[in-house]
């Protein structure tokens, strides 16, 4: 008898972070890759390294700030013959300063890159995934979407609509075997901090690792398909920070 197809997941901001830790893990449990980020280098780094574990590895830079790019961009990756069962929007950026004062543009590109690009990557894959008969979607999301923060108003806002876009698209395609779970996150000791979007004092020592975060979204992703957790909060046992 022939071997089962390995499984496939799909990452957005796979070069770096909580996507490459993500990776690495989905490539050490026996999935397939199909890898998304803006950094072509650290991105084929990364599948170089990962190629040897058995997994295949398929790689696409994109600049998911770039709306009109995304669809021709997945619809190539998708024709690389892999169907991913699992898809992790994990791409995302940062912005600290008061709403008062945010330019129009630094605001269109926080949605774009949080909320817009992550509709427009489901609506890329779903008929994939209706196609195969169903499959996983967890949306990466933060604490910030259901508190207030002073100066990280566009980032909760971002997040709250995240949330909220999970939620309905769950329901929307529940009846093709299509399950949507949100990953809630507290501070993850990412490179996110370093941004030049970003001013923050925080102790990155305390905050969650990369790899935690990787691992629970592997759990998420091993759940059997005749259930769906909705919804898991993970934060730093130091507290909000």
């Amino acid at each position: 008898m022939s071997a089962s197809p390995r499984p496939a997941v799909l990452i957005s901001g796979a070069s770096r972070g909580i996507g490459a830790a993500t990776a690495r893990q989905f490539a050490a449990a026996g999935y397939d890759l199909l890898l998304l980020a803006r950094s072509g280098s650290e991105l084929e780094a990364l599948a170089d390294a990962l190629r040897p574990l058995g997994s295949r590895v398929e790689t696409r830079c994109l600049d998911l700030s770039d709306s009109g790019a995304i669809a021709p961009a997945l619809e190539e990756l998708l024709q690389r013959g892999l169907c991913p069962s699992v898809v992790i929007n994990n791409a995302g950026a940062a912005y600290t300063g008061p709403l008062a004062e945010m330019p129009l543009e630094s605001w269109q590109w926080l949605l774009q890159l949080n909320l817009t690009s992550v509709f427009q990557l489901c609506q890329a894959v779903l008929p994939q995934l209706r196609q195969r008969g169903g499959g996983l979607i967890i949306n990466v999301s933060s604490h910030a979407a259901r508190n207030a923060f002073p100066e990280w108003g566009a980032y909760c806002v971002s997040k709250a609509a995240l949330a909220s876009f999970s939620r309905c698209l769950a329901e929307e395609e529940r009846s093709h075997g299509i399950r949507v779970s949100t990953l809630t996150l507290g501070a993850v000791n990412t490179p996110l901090w370093d941004s030049a979007t970003v001013h923050s004092s925080f102790d990155r020592r305390a905050m969650l690792s990369t790899e935690r975060v990787a691992e629970t979204l592997l759990s998420l992703a091993q759940q059997p398909s005749s259930q769906l957790v909705e919804d898991v909060t993970l934060m730093p046992a130091a507290g909000v920070l």
